[in-house]
């Protein structure tokens, strides 16, 4: 190798490395960004026990890293081999966690800290009842309502009727053709259903944020996003719609355009939720912890008043907190 073979070589290493930590500097910046302000409280509405098999342990100090306040665990329902759970593959939420008795276990050990939701596979036999019993017990959500079934079908309304009896909002996690079908379709139980709080999550519903997506196969977007997408309209038209930030889909939606992302979050400022919905074990993961970035980027885009909107006050308003 010649000396300016060489040469080149260092300064193309040198240049690598100068980028791979301007990148680790701007993620290590947001998470201190969030260590000097953790005594605000912060409702992260979207968390599970055993989430691809975090320990105990680890959830709490996941969260107190984070700087969360209350925690809501959602629960996965009963593991059922049926076509709404694609066989078992749905099962434990596609991401082994735990189910209504772990969570309300988890929940009246840490109540300072922590509430419960409640679910239940939507055609199971016994599923309205299990669904109850944890309402009566105290939980605060139905959901994350994560199967394959028809968004409007005779056993999910039953399941929103339940909702509008206790007085609680249902989370529905949107993925096209995999769960919750007919997201086109999802205004027709918005009206019909007005007393329901409805929670948008996953990643249809945050693809859907552009008037411009087309190919629904498409999860992750990255282009531009103009404005009126079917999930802006949901949003903008029907009190009863609200948005789950949490998970990559969550952070994706913030970050493919944050341009659009600050309209958007100013816009619906009412309406939107923070969550976490990730499974590092220590809260501090630079690549993986999805739910620090996601308050680092909500803080660096928008103002004061509306970050408190959506870390908290809209939380502790619709969960009655």
């Amino acid at each position: 190798m010649s000396q300016s073979k060489k040469s080149f070589s260092r300064r193309e290493f040198i240049a690598g490395t100068s980028l791979f930590a301007l990148g680790t500097s701007l993620k290590l910046n947001a998470f201190n960004g969030i260590s000097s302000i953790k005594k605000e409280p912060i409702i992260d509405i979207h968390q599970h026990t055993h989430y691809v098999q975090r320990t105990d342990e680890q959830l709490l100090a996941h969260q107190r890293t984070m700087g969360i306040t209350t925690t809501i665990l959602l629960p996965s329902g009963r593991p059922v081999n049926s076509p709404s759970t694609h066989q078992g593959v749905a099962n434990g939420l596609q991401a082994e966690a735990g189910g209504n008795a772990e969570c309300y276990l988890f929940a009246s050990q840490h109540k300072k800290e922590f509430r419960f939701g409640a679910c239940a596979v939507p055609d199971m036999k016994d599923g309205l009842y299990e669904i109850e019993k944890y309402l009566k017990l105290g939980a605060v959500v139905i959901g994350e309502l994560k199967f394959g079934v028809n968004c409007d079908s005779t056993e999910m309304q039953k399941i929103y009727q339940l909702a509008e009896n206790y007085n609680v909002p249902v989370l529905m996690h949107w993925q096209h053709e995999m769960y919750n079908y007919g997201f086109e379709r999802f205004y027709k139980m918005l009206e019909k259903y007005p007393k329901v709080n409805f929670i948008g999550h996953a990643q249809t519903w945050w693809a859907n944020i552009d008037k411009n997506h087309m190919d629904q196969s498409v999860l992750y977007p990255k282009n531009p996003v103009t404005p009126g997408g079917i999930t802006d309209r949901y949003l903008s038209d029907y009190p009863n719609m609200y948005g789950d930030l949490s998970a990559g889909s969550g952070l994706n939606a913030l970050t493919r355009d944050e341009g659009h992302a600050i309209a958007f979050l100013e816009r619906h400022q009412d309406k939107l939720l923070y969550g976490s919905d990730c499974a590092d074990p220590t809260g501090s993961d630079i690549e993986s912890c999805s739910g620090t970035l996601d308050i680092a980027e909500i803080r660096k885009l928008v103002s004061k008043q509306t970050e408190r909107k959506i870390l908290y006050e809209n939380a502790k308003k619709l969960f009655r907190l």
